[in-house]
């Protein structure tokens, strides 16, 4: 393929040619030519196909196209072609866009055939060896490095990581393996080999095609352990149906090679001849063995091809039976006491079809024996038909024995069976019935009656008499397995709509539950199978559980209702933190424990609110349980004390939860409120100080458990609220269940360890306040004092230069103090005391001031007095 070159000339400037219209105009007509070549070219190659099913007619397809398409490459890449692609270029011309595109195309599928060709190059040795190979061993040594090869390709190549690139070449590599072992295993002539090197030949076929599949999940691990590359997941059906196929059917070869070699042909050897002393009958007999392998050496179908695997199947099926008598005798012996049974078969008619099918496998074989006369009168063939009659004989003894126990047991125990009640029951009471005492309804159709029934239409379809009472009940199956199945639902519904009641709701519905069970009595009381009225008991009893269950229904809905108020209630936070205020500032510590306190009287109103509904509640089911509505039903004592307990346990919960969260928050590092350190002389201490923190800390945790007082306790038997009780003539006590509560050994343990943490959290602030106390000089001393004792000394300027810079000192070490101390849930602020500090300095500083001023004055007038003392003596 050449590209014709414009025959203008086209020396000069881009720019100048691209202005010539006749210069553009041819140069179009030759882009056009180009474009259609190319195209074509593409066009014919792409789709061309591999000359041939194996892996190496795939590589020469890609060293074609990529020779093709470089030769091609090469051309377009000339100076004349790249000057018109310039000059169409600058002249805008609507043709260069159309040849880009095809330029671009071609370039793309050069680069594709080139990349393609450098990687199948790397599997071309191994791929050869495959298909030229001398024997299967060079095929067997071949296969694992050419599937490592592959998988490198699948890591490393841009166009041959795609399944619809790799799945072919690797389908002709599985086919380039199966025709290696069709080509090597012939059937027409491997049974006229020497047997050994026959055996040998199937195995290795085998082992070469196991090979193949063996290393593609090799590698496959290889890829998945190392979790970085690309997953190695094929059509499977695609690589292996072929050949596995091959493999079963190699494997059928060496089982029928093993079967001549290692039992006939060793049966009938040079010693059987020496022992018989008739050499031809046992040549004559090893002939038959021979025959044996003939219909393999005479097929008229391909056994490697999936296509005829029935046809195989038959002639394998054949083969087998025709070596199968004794083995069919052993069977049956050790399998005469537990018989492998067909699936759905009972187990006595499921016997005698074992038995049989196992008579008529033998069967087969001897009319096949019968077909070769000479093979049936030599001693192995005597030696079988007998083997033959004793099983046969047996075998008949066997189904009577198995029929005769099965007919005279059924016909003693049906009619028992048949007037079994339609229920059992498991726990039968009169007594009020509780959780630990339930009730639990079986439907007492006997597996033994179904088996019968069973067994009589296997019995019948083998030929045996059946009982009239067991055919009648057979006849009846369908009507019993309706009723069955009926009476099942209906007990899945009672027994499902029972599992939904607690004990509470057992006992507040027995008398309910006990009429419902009598709907059940006549069921396992009265009727049995050859009742005529079963069909009306379930509708009895279907009636009544539906009414049951629209008053459990009602009950549980205000249950849930009240399971929400309680839920509404345990879920109140009793400690809720006021937020900073302006940003970062936080509240005082009386503001923050006033805030909570504040907060917790609005939510404890709503909790009351939500707990004095209930009672209403209680009412509704009182109403629906025993016709009244008074709170104070007898009925409903034992359901009343079961929701107060539930509230006991629920107010107790809601009491543990908020102290255990507020400690939480006592431990954690997120301060909520802030306290002040002062200087109180001669002490630094909080304010407020640490023990009114403690107090009020106690006061907050008390009043957590205080709000208990405000849910009143039932009377006793009732929902009804206790009224308040006069003890003394000024004293009156209400029942709530505050008593309880702060006994509880949980809530006391944790309302102590709130307290201990916060004293321990105090503690530590004290301590780290000790830092300040090296600045304890400058209030411990009397300043007076000091004053006086240092004018008395009157020390130098020097003295009072050295105090001076001491105290300032100390004044600007106090400015470089962190003013905020954040520990657990308090923030401790320090800058009131590092005032307080840096204004005792200065205090300090100002009277050594005015001491060094008073000194100065002294001194000078005292100098001054000097000078004027001096100047009269001179004059006078």
């Amino acid at each position: 393929i050449k590209l014709e070159m414009p025959t203008i000339n086209l020396d000069g400037e881009v720019t100048v040619l691209a202005t010539v219209p006749g210069v553009v105009e041819a140069l179009e007509s030759c882009a056009m030519t180009w474009q259609k070549l190319i195209s074509t070219a593409l066009e014919e190659r792409l789709k061309k196909v591999p000359q041939g099913n194996g892996p190496l007619a795939e590589i020469d397809l890609w060293r074609e196209r990529n020779d093709t398409l470089s030769a091609l490459t090469e051309q377009t890449k000339l100076p004349e072609v790249q000057k018109v692609l310039e000059i169409l270029q600058e002249a805008e011309s609507e043709q260069i866009g159309d040849l880009q595109i095809v330029l671009s195309d071609l370039r793309k599928h050069h680069l594709e055939a080139l990349d393609n060709v450098k990687f199948l190059s790397t599997l071309e040795r191994h791929l050869k060896n495959l298909t030229y190979g001398t024997g299967f061993n060079v095929v067997l040594d071949t296969i694992p490095p050419l599937m490592s090869a592959l998988r490198m390709v699948w890591i490393i190549s841009r166009h041959y990581n795609k399944d619809e690139r790799m799945v072919p070449l690797m389908e002709r590599i599985a086919w380039e393996i199966s025709t290696r072992v069709y080509t090597v295993v012939d059937l027409h002539t491997l049974f006229k080999e020497d047997r050994a090197a026959a055996k040998k030949k199937i195995a290795e076929a085998k082992a070469t095609l196991e090979q193949w599949k063996k290393c593609y999940f090799a590698v496959r691990a290889q890829i998945e352990a190392s979790g970085r590359e690309k997953h190695w997941e094929f059509d499977r059906k695609r690589l292996f149906e072929k050949t596995d196929y091959m493999t079963s059917v190699c494997q059928d070869l060496y089982d029928i090679l093993q079967v001549v070699i290692e039992e006939f042909c060793n049966i009938f050897g040079p010693e059987l001849k020496t022992v018989t002393g008739d050499p031809k009958r046992v040549d004559d007999l090893l002939r038959g063995v021979n025959g044996l392998t003939s219909p393999m050496e005479e097929l008229t179908f391909d056994p490697f091809s999936i296509e005829s695997e029935h046809d195989w199947k038959l002639i394998m099926e054949e083969f087998r039976q025709e070596v199968s008598v004794e083995n069919v005798q052993q069977i049956f012996v050790e399998n005469l006491k537990d018989p492998p049974l067909y699936k759905n078969h009972p187990p006595v008619a499921g016997a005698i079809y074992w038995s049989r099918s196992l008579f008529y496998r033998i069967k087969h074989t001897i009319i096949r024996f019968q077909e070769v006369e000479e093979l049936l009168a030599s001693e192995r063939g005597k030696q079988v038909k007998q083997i033959y009659l004793q099983a046969a004989k047996r075998m008949k003894e066997y189904e009577d024995q198995k029929y005769n126990q099965w007919r005279d047991g059924t016909e003693q125990i049906l009619p028992q069976l048949l007037k079994n009640t339609l229920l059992t029951v498991s726990s039968v009471t009169e007594e009020p019935v509780t959780t630990k005492k339930s009730v639990h309804f079986l439907v007492n159709f006997s597996p033994i009656l179904q088996e019968i029934i069973i067994e009589t239409k296997y019995m019948e379809q083998l030929g045996f008499p059946v009982p009239k009472i067991a055919r009648y009940v057979a006849l009846q199956e369908d009507k019993y397995l309706r009723y069955t199945d009926r009476l099942k639902k209906l007990l899945d519904w009672y027994h499902k709509l029972m599992g939904t009641l607690n004990e509470a709701e057992t006992k507040l519905l027995d008398d309910h539950i006990q009429e419902l069970r009598r709907a059940f009595k006549s069921g396992h009381k009265r009727l049995n199978w050859n009742s005529l009225g079963i069909s009306d008991f379930i509708v009895r009893c279907t009636q009544a559980i539906r009414k049951f269950e629209s008053l459990v229904y009602h009950i549980h809905n205000n249950s849930e209702d009240i399971s929400n108020q309680l839920l509404f209630i345990e879920s109140t936070n009793l400690f809720k933190f006021p937020l900073p205020k302006n940003g970062d500032e936080l509240p005082k510590a009386r503001d923050f424990f006033e805030f909570i306190k504040s907060e917790r009287a609005k939510d404890v109103a709503h909790m009351v609110r939500k707990y004095t509904a209930i009672p209403q509640l209680l009412a509704k089911v009182e109403g629906r349980v025993a016709n009244t509505n008074s709170g104070k039903s007898p009925k409903l004592i034992s359901y009343y004390a079961y929701w107060e307990n539930r509230i006991y346990q629920v107010l107790t919960q809601l009491i543990v939860k908020n102290l255990q969260a507020f400690n939480a928050a006592v431990l954690a590092n997120v301060p909520l409120f802030q306290t002040e350190a002062v200087l109180f002389v001669p002490e630094i201490i909080l304010q407020p100080n640490a023990s009114e923190i403690d107090k009020m800390t106690a006061r907050c945790i008390r009043g957590c458990v205080e709000v208990t007082k405000h849910f009143v306790r039932w009377m006793h038997g009732t929902c009804i609220e206790c009224p308040p009780q006069h003890v003394e003539e000024d004293e009156v006590i209400t029942f709530s269940f505050y008593n309880d509560i702060s006994q509880n050994p949980l809530i006391i343990e944790q309302a102590v360890l709130i307290t201990q943490n916060v004293h321990k959290l105090l503690a530590s602030l004290s301590k780290y306040l000790n830092q300040w106390k090296r600045y304890h000089l400058l209030w411990k001393s009397d300043k007076s004092i000091v004053m006086e004792k240092l004018a008395a000394e009157k020390p130098t300027c020097v003295a009072f230069d050295n105090q001076l810079q001491f105290y300032m000192k100390v004044a600007q070490e106090v400015t470089q103090q962190p003013l905020i101390k954040d520990k657990q849930f308090i923030r401790l602020q320090l800058a009131p005391l590092a005032y307080t500090v840096q204004e005792n300095a200065r205090g300090w500083v100002i009277s050594l001031g005015k001491l060094l001023n008073e000194s100065a004055r002294e001194e000078l007038f005292s100098l001054q007095e000097e000078i004027q003392v001096g100047v009269f003596s001179s004059c006078v």
